[in-house]
C-alpha cells in the first residue's frame, strides 16, 4: 500500500494547483483503497457505476480485482510520469491493496455526429465526422469493413499529446508514400496540435507553399473512397476533420457528387469547376490587359463600350481592379467573421451599396462591377477550401505580371503557375498525376476484380 500511496502523493504534488482534482477513499468490510481523477474530464456517473457500486458485490479483493481487469480500457501503469499523463487524459487511478489500476473514464463532450456544413452534397450521405476519434474510426469501419484496413495510433504535440490515428488499406496502400507520411508525422515539432489543418501545415514540407499537399475533409465517405485507392487518412482527436495524403490537384477539384451522379453530369460539373477556376485566375487580369495594353483583342463595339464606361475613372485599370478585388476580399472575410444571423445580410447589402456608390462616384466602371462579381463567384467553385485559398493568392501574382507586361505577362503568369504546380509532389506523388483523380472509381473496380479473381483461383 505504501507504493500505491506514493504514486498518488506524487501526482498530487504535480497537480497541487488544480482545483478540479478529486482524491477519495473507497472501502468495504475487507479492503480499503483510494481513487484519484480529474472531475472535469472524467464521467463521474460511469465511475460510480463501474468502480464504487461494485464494492458491495465483490467484498474481497481478488474478486474485485478480477472485476476491474474485466472492464474495457483498464491498464496497469509502468511509471509515475505515464500514470500522470493518463490521468490528465481522463483516466481514473485506483490504488487498492498495493495494486494500481488505470481505468479510462473520459467524458467526451463533443461526440455527437452532425451533418456536413463545409462539403455539402445533393445526393450523398449527410453525416460528418465527430470530434471523437474513436467514433470516427467506427464511422469509417462501418463504411469500409475490410480486414486489411490498418489502424495505427500515436500522439502528436509536445504539450497537448493529441491522440492521432493513421488509417490505410494494407492491400492497396503505396508503401513509399506510407513511409514518407510516417516520417513526416514523426518529425512534427509543435507544442500544441489542435486541428487537422494545423497538422497538414506541419507536414506540408514548405511553409511558404500556397498549395496544400494534403486534403482536409469532414466527410467519412470521401475518406473511405480515398482509402480504397491506396491513400492514407490521418484522424486527430478533438477535431471533426481528417487529413488525406497523398493528394494531387485533381483531388481538390472533385466533389463527392461526382461519384453519385452519372458520367455525363459529373464530367460536366468537373468541367464547370475548371472553367470557374480559369475565370477566377484570369478574368481580372484579362480586363487590365484589354483596357490598358491590347484593346484590339475585343470587337470594336465591346471595346468602345468598355472605354465609355471607364471615361470618368481617374486612374489606371490595374488600380481599379486591385481596389475592387481587395474590397471583395474584405467582404468575404467579413462574411466569415460576422455572426451567422447578420453575416450574409450585412455583406450582401454592403456589396450592393459599395458597388452602386463606387459606380455613381466614377471610381470604378460598370464593367468592373460585373468582372468582380464573376470573380467572387468563381472563387468558390473549388470544393476543397485550402486549395481555393491558394488559387486566390495566385490570382494576384498573375494580375501583377499582367499590369506590367500586358497579354504576355498574363500568359507568362499562367505558364509559371502550371510549372510551379508541376514541380510539387505530395509524398512522392506528382501533383499533376491524373490516375489518382477522376479515374479513382475505375482503379477501385480494377483492384477489386483482381482480388476476386485471385480468391477464385
Amino acid at each position: 500500500m505504501q507504493q500505491t500511496n506514493s504514486t498518488i502523493d506524487w501526482i498530487c504534488s504535480k497537480l497541487s494547483e488544480a482545483s478540479d482534482i478529486v482524491i477519495s477513499s473507497i472501502r468495504n468490510e475487507q479492503m480499503e483503497g483510494r481513487i484519484l481523477y480529474i472531475r472535469t474530464v472524467c464521467d463521474e456517473t460511469k465511475l460510480q457505476k463501474l468502480i464504487i457500486d461494485p464494492l458491495g458485490k465483490f467484498p474481497d479483493f481478488p474478486s474485485y480485482a478480477r472485476h476491474l481487469l474485466s472492464l474495457p480500457g483498464v491498464q496497469l501503469p509502468f511509471s509515475n510520469e505515464e500514470t500522470l499523463n493518463q490521468v490528465l487524459k481522463g483516466c481514473v487511478l485506483i490504488a487498492i491493496e498495493s495494486h494500481t489500476y488505470l481505468l479510462d473514464m473520459k467524458d467526451i463532450q463533443n461526440a455527437q455526429v452532425s451533418e456536413t456544413n463545409v462539403e455539402s452534397t445533393f445526393l450523398g450521405p449527410k453525416l460528418a465526422l465527430s470530434e471523437d476519434v474513436s467514433i470516427n474510426i467506427g464511422l469509417i469501419r462501418l463504411r469500409y469493413p475490410r480486414p486489411s484496413l490498418s489502424v495505427q495510433e500515436m500522439t502528436v504535440g509536445k504539450l497537448s499529446c493529441t491522440r492521432m490515428v493513421i488509417m490505410y488499406d494494407d492491400d492497396f496502400v503505396n508503401r513509399e508514400a506510407l513511409q514518407r507520411v510516417r516520417e513526416a508525422l514523426a518529425s512534427v515539432d509543435l507544442n500544441l496540435v489542435q486541428s487537422a489543418s494545423q497538422l497538414m501545415l506541419a507536414i506540408n514540407g514548405s511553409k511558404r507553399s500556397a498549395f496544400p499537399k494534403g486534403m482536409v475533409t469532414e466527410r467519412p465517405d470521401r475518406i473511405v473512397y480515398n482509402l480504397a485507392v491506396g491513400k492514407i487518412a490521418v484522424l486527430l482527436q478533438g477535431t471533426p476533420f481528417a487529413v488525406i495524403v497523398p493528394t494531387v490537384l485533381f483531388d481538390f477539384m472533385s466533389s463527392m457528387d461526382d461519384v453519385y451522379e452519372n458520367y455525363a453530369i459529373s464530367r460536366f460539373l468537373v468541367l464547370l469547376r475548371y472553367i470557374g477556376l480559369l475565370f477566377s485566375l484570369t478574368l481580372a487580369s484579362f480586363y487590365v490587359v484589354v483596357t490598358s495594353f491590347n484593346p484590339e483583342i475585343l470587337r470594336v463595339q465591346l471595346a468602345l463600350s468598355i472605354a465609355g464606361s471607364r471615361a470618368p475613372v481617374p486612374y489606371p485599370s490595374y488600380v481599379e481592379v486591385l481596389f475592387m478585388l481587395i474590397m471583395m476580399e474584405l467582404l468575404t472575410e467579413a462574411s466569415v467573421r460576422l455572426p451567422k444571423t447578420v453575416g450574409s445580410t450585412a455583406t450582401t447589402v454592403g456589396g450592393l451599396i459599395l458597388g452602386q456608390a463606387a459606380t455613381q462616384a466614377g471610381l470604378v466602371s460598370n464593367i468592373m462591377i460585373i468582372i468582380v462579381a464573376a470573380v467572387a463567384i468563381s472563387n468558390f467553385v473549388v470544393p476543397i477550401i485550402p486549395m481555393g485559398f491558394g488559387m486566390r493568392v495566385a490570382k494576384y501574382f498573375i494580375l501583377l505580371l499582367s499590369s506590367m507586361f500586358g497579354f504576355m505577362g498574363l500568359l507568362v503568369g499562367l505558364v509559371f503557375l502550371v510549372v510551379y504546380i508541376a514541380m510539387i509532389d505530395s509524398f512522392g506523388t506528382p501533383y499533376l498525376q491524373i490516375t489518382w483523380g477522376l479515374d479513382s472509381a475505375k482503379l477501385v473496380s480494377q483492384r477489386l476484380r483482381g482480388e476476386a479473381g485471385g480468391r477464385a483461383s
